[in-house]
């Protein structure tokens, strides 16, 4: 009876290691696919901010500029809040606020500087988007 009990609880005790074992293994499985997925996502936003951040500076309407320019800000500003990486929000955030801010007068007295503050912001996207 003893030689049984005892292998009954060796018995026992390999099924918990391998049960431990499987369960750690399903764990570095599931984290590594999160992982995938949270960089699949991170490249989709990257992607999509990106050519947001690159609409077209528009001399000769100015009123057209500014406004693409606020509905380039309202998606970046959705697209930051679908980022898994808090790098590349931070980065959408400030430059969907550049992109908002923008006024008629920024673009008509001043659209060297707005230009250069839009560049510097989109470096930061394109820095916070590079692995």
């Amino acid at each position: 009876m003893r030689v049984t009990t005892r292998l009954a609880t060796a018995a026992a005790a390999i099924a918990a290691a391998t049960a431990l074992t499987a369960c750690g293994s399903l764990q570095e499985a599931s984290d590594a696919a999160a992982a995938v997925a949270d960089t699949a996502s991170t490249v989709q936003v990257c992607t999509e901010a990106l050519s947001q951040a690159t609409a077209v500076f528009d001399p000769g309407s100015p009123e057209r500029a500014v406004d693409r320019a606020h509905s380039a800000a309202d998606r970046l500003t959705e697209l930051a809040a679908n980022a898994a990486d808090t790098t590349v929000n931070q980065a959408l955030t400030a430059l969907a606020t550049t992109m908002r801010e923008v006024t008629l007068d920024d673009l008509v007295l001043q659209p060297a500087a707005w230009l250069e503050d839009k560049a510097a912001r989109v470096a930061d996207l394109t820095a916070a988007c590079t692995p």
